[in-house]
Parts: C-alpha cells; structure tokens; sequence
C-alpha cells in the first residue's frame, strides 16, 4: 500500500503509511472474505456436477458473511489516529464518512438479509 503526493509541482513522494491495527485486521478480515466469496462461487458452480459440495459452499459463504461484518464492526476503531483526531465510533464533524463505507455496510445488511431468505444455511435439513 502506497501514498503519494505532488505538491505544487515539486517531485512526487510516496511513502507507505503505517496501518492502525484496526484497520489492518478489518483489512484481512475483508481480503479473506473475498477469497471465501469467489471459493464459494467456485465451489457452487462445481455443485452442477457434484452435489455434496453444497453444504461446504453454504459454510464458506457463511464465514465470508462472518468476517464482512467483523471488519464493518473493527474498521471504525481506527478513527482515533492523530491524522483524523476522532474517537472510535466517532469522527469530527471536520470530517465525513465516504459513500464507500455506506456501500460497505448497506451491503452487508443485504447479505445477511439475503442468507435469511436463503434459508437454513447452516441448520441441518429435518
């Protein structure tokens, strides 16, 4: 991850900045989700010919749900650096949250909405 800057024409820098251990886990949390999102989409196009890969696809899209909403809950953590000066939770009114992070939590609301309807993801079928 890399930051650079050009100020009034001078040579570009760059530098990597240091991650808050909030942000850094809500950034594993969402890489690791992403790769159970697309094993899931492997494992349920795979279920066309082998259907006993169901129910591992139902647990992987089940722990990719898991760890979305670990990050939208961990990510705000990190709002009390000393270059945004808020409290976890809570930013200063000099600063807003981007519409990326509404998306983010909009679209975890949707998923788990949507595994509801899915129903009985991870309850045994009686």
């Amino acid at each position: 991850m890399w930051t650079c800057m050009t100020l009034y024409n001078r040579p570009q820098i760059c530098f990597t900045p240091d991650l808050q251990p909030e942000w850094l886990l809500a950034l594993v949390c969402i890489f690791v989700g992403c790769i159970c999102i697309t094993t899931t989409i492997i494992l349920l196009a795979s279920s066309h010919w082998d259907h006993n890969v169901v129910p591992y696809a139902r647990w992987v899209g089940f722990t990719a749900m898991v760890l979305f909403c670990l990050a939208a809950v961990i990510f705000p953590m990190g709002f009390h650096v000393d270059e945004i000066g808020g409290q976890p939770y809570q930013l200063p009114s000099s600063h807003q949250v981007g519409v990326s992070y509404i998306l983010f939590v909009f679209s975890l609301f949707l998923t788990v909405i949507s595994e509801l309807f899915a129903g009985k993801v991870c309850l045994p079928h009686f």
